[in-house]
């Protein structure tokens, strides 16, 4: 995909391929085009050239999401957290975590606020599975308290919750751990793991962290000044010469 704004060009002809059940993590310096490619995945932004392609399991087509609008894109599976918090404030953390849920609920609006039959059934059942990511993320004691009146640690892991809530098949992250201390990034770090591997969902991780990257990925790519100048294991990103001078530093 390649993506401009106006004289800026933000993506150049970028083009990668995300496993299924991988940990996919996309590194770079700030300004590289980390965001604007998952906000190209998400529907936020539309590429001027290429497309992006969502390949849902063996013996089903590829669902082309270049063309969907976000809420589109999520029926498809596919949430995101954000590198600055997008969360209600002034809702508690079980309120906000059930609006993941939303484009699961399939009743009208004068039932849901009548609250009964159905629309009642509805909300019990999600309740369910909103318990089950409260008890994976360790949110139990904050469930009723609002969420701005939360530690950002804390925020950003209601945040994680509330796109897990959506059940995704394909999960992007944009630095879920920035502005945290060395316990925060353990914590979220393990929580990532957690989801990929109890859930079995696809991430796709942006993090300047490269001790995190290193760990938790499966794969890497590097982007910089919009052009992907590596892809490959943890190992052999850390090894390119071409990463070395761009992002890692080059210690000779």
């Amino acid at each position: 995909v390649s993506l401009r704004f106006g004289g800026v060009l933000a993506l150049s002809e970028v083009s990668l391929t995300v496993h299924q059940g991988d940990i996919h993590a996309i590194i770079g310096p700030n300004g590289a085009g980390k965001s604007s490619l998952l906000n190209c995945i998400s529907g936020i932004y539309r590429p001027q050239h290429g497309e992006v392609l969502l390949h849902t399991g063996a013996g089903s087509a590829s669902t082309r999401l270049t063309d969907l609008p976000p809420h589109r894109i999520a029926r498809l599976g596919v949430a995101r957290s954000f590198q600055n918090i997008e969360l209600f404030a002034n809702l508690t953390v079980l309120e906000n975590l059930m609006l993941g849920r939303h484009i699961h609920m399939r009743h009208g609006v004068l039932a849901s606020m009548a609250w009964f039959g159905p629309a009642r059934r509805q909300e019990i059942e999600h309740r369910g599975l909103v318990e089950e990511v409260i008890d994976l993320l360790g949110l139990q004691a904050y469930r009723h308290r609002h969420v701005g009146s939360l530690a950002y640690g804390i925020q950003k892991r209601v945040e994680l919750g509330r796109a897990l809530c959506l059940q995704p098949a394909l999960l992007l992250l944009d630095e879920p751990m920035a502005g945290m201390n060395t316990e925060e990034k353990e914590d979220m770090a393990r929580y990532v793991l957690d989801v990929h591997e109890l859930a079995g969902v696809t991430v796709i991780l942006i993090e300047h962290d490269m001790a995190v990257v290193m760990d938790v990925s499966d794969r890497v790519s590097v982007l910089d000044f919009g052009r992907l100048i590596a892809d490959g294991t943890p190992e052999q990103v850390r090894a390119d010469p071409d990463v070395i001078q761009a992002y890692l530093g080059d210690d000779a």
